[in-house]
């Protein structure tokens, strides 16, 4: 499967925050280059991700859903910082934002994400959304395992 995504920084004062929000936790077992695995727990569920070589704005991305009890102990063999994160789900002009609010070390920190069809789709892009970081690798999540935004000079 092909992974199109773009990456912006939000407005905190102005982005609408949801009741429907999930609290993920999740770490990352490689990370290079080539690809990233991460495992991720949110609420009763969890995944095995595996990504590759980005180019541009795509990559190849599989996901599996494995057990929680897995995924918890696969979390102790992860690398770095456990990334935890609040996510808000918001459809806006079409299009579902994934909004992101960091706990722990990545406090302060508020990113939200689309995926597209394809590279050149337009977006409409609601008044809450800031700069785009789509290609600024430190707001990639296994970045910020290693780099936490805390320690960033601001």
């Amino acid at each position: 499967m092909l992974e199109i995504e773009k990456k912006f920084l939000v407005k905190e004062d102005i982005f609408p925050r949801t009741d429907q929000a999930d609290i993920m936790k999740q770490g990352y077992l490689s990370v290079d280059k080539e690809r990233v695995v991460r495992v991720r727990i949110e609420g009763e569920k969890a995944w095995l991700t595996i990504k590759g070589r980005l180019q541009g704005i795509s990559r190849p991305e599989f996901e599996y859903e494995i057990p929680v009890a897995d995924a918890a102990q696969l979390l102790k063999l992860c690398i770095n910082f456990t990334i935890e994160k609040i996510r808000h789900r918001i459809p806006e002009n079409g299009i579902l934002w994934e909004v992101d609010e960091f706990l722990g070390l990545n406090k302060g920190l508020i990113l939200a994400e689309i995926e597209l069809e394809n590279e050149d789709q337009e977006v409409v892009l609601p008044g809450w959304i800031g700069q785009e970081v789509t290609h600024d690798y430190r707001y990639y999540n296994s970045w910020l395992s290693a780099n936490p935004y805390s320690t960033w000079e601001k």
